[in-house]
């Protein structure tokens, strides 16, 4: 199969779709690749180092999506990408469509085969195509939050890890998957007081077994979320419902019970984020305020380590890739219970029931699509 891999497009995006080492894995199985010129030079891949593999630069996005079978991406196409996506070809990138009613529309209307990172599941239920970039934002949330508390940053001016006779400040943990514990990992490492709060009292067992007292597990029905969040000298949003839009924990009112300063990183914002004050930022601008409280809700922050990043969302996402581009979707699909559960969009019909439910379309089981 033909696979293209344009160059990202959204602001201060600089992560590709497949490294070097990808290429010649998919070459070697007989795919030609295309890779669009310097696309991942700023995550330190050269166009030598794909063409020593076999794939081949080009010039031109355009191109790339006129002449592919497959569009490898890493983040949602935009506007001017769905435009050139035809139909009954296959895109497979994260796609967050939950929170994105224009670009479901336009992924429905280009009548493409739409598969999602961020859906595909195991046999355990996890998210294996979510999971690299989730602990890569969970541990820049904590190096991102304490960053924003410096009063330079316009933050309280706290150290997070504290100093010889000064105790460290609070961090509180919304969620305790992927992000919540790879954020854990760093606030620990801080030494900061760090509260994770999960709906799951399984979950945060296996918390506990990790960190030890080093953390201190909150089961949310059981807490005052409100006095917690007023505590709190940093907040990590890290709730996720897989493929849906995330819960709105944190409202308004709470907000205005928070300390002067104290900042909030909102990891849930690709999903509409879990609280309420939060809109998407980027790189370039980070930040915002709502009530003296520091909003950081960068909308792809692994792509603020882009090396690091596409490193790892590639060991995830290659062996689905192969499957796909060897197999043809339709029997990678069929074989795969897990990997169907990726079909969003398929021909004009949306195949993942979150993303119906959110703008009122009609669904379709992609079960009952790939037979």
């Amino acid at each position: 199969m033909k696979i293209g891999v344009p160059k990202e497009i959204k602001p201060q995006e600089n992560r590709i779709g497949l490294t070097p080492d990808s290429v010649k894995s998919l070459v070697s199985n007989g795919h030609e690749v295309l890779v669009e010129n310097n696309g991942g030079f700023e995550a330190g891949f050269d166009n030598n180092q794909y063409k020593s593999v076999g794939a081949k630069i080009i010039d031109k996005a355009e191109d790339i999506f006129n002449d592919s079978e497959i569009i490898v991406k890493v983040k949602e196409p935009l506007s001017n990408e769905v435009k050139m996506i035809k139909e009954n070809q296959i895109v497979f990138t994260y796609l967050h469509l939950a929170a994105a009613k224009e670009l479901t529309q336009g992924l429905i209307d280009s009548k493409s085969i739409c598969i999602a990172y961020e859906t595909v599941t195991d046999n355990n239920g996890r998210l294996p195509l979510l999971a690299p970039m989730s602990a890569v934002a969970g541990r820049m949330s904590v190096q991102a939050g304490a960053h924003c508390l410096e009063k330079n940053q316009k933050g309280r001016g706290l150290l997070l890890g504290g100093a010889p006779g000064v105790e460290g400040g609070t961090v509180v943990i919304l969620g305790g998957g992927v992000v919540g514990e790879n954020a854990a990992i760093i606030a620990t490492g801080l030494r900061a007081k760090v509260h994770v709060v999960d709906k799951s009292e399984a979950r945060l067992k296996q918390l506990t077994e990790i960190f030890g007292d080093k953390i201190i597990p909150q089961q949310s029905d059981k807490i005052d979320l409100k006095k917690l969040v007023a505590e709190a000298d940093l907040l990590v949003g890290g709730v996720l419902i897989p493929g849906a839009e995330a819960p709105k924990l944190v409202t308004k009112d709470m907000l205005k019970l928070m300390k002067r300063g104290s900042v909030i990183v909102d990891v849930a914002i690709d999903q509409g984020g879990c609280v309420e004050t939060s809109k998407p930022t980027t790189h370039a601008d980070p930040t915002y305020i709502v009530d003296d409280v520091v909003h950081y809700c960068v909308a792809n922050m692994p792509g603020g380590v882009p090396r690091t990043s596409t490193i790892a969302l590639n060991k995830a996402t290659l062996p689905f890739l192969n499957k796909l581009a060897t197999n043809g979707y339709q029997k990678a699909l069929k074989e795969d219970k897990n990997f169907l559960e990726g079909l969003n969009v398929y021909k004009g019909q949306v195949t993942y029931k979150a993303v119906a439910d959110a703008f009122g379309h009609s669904f379709v089981s992609s079960a009952e699509i790939i037979k």
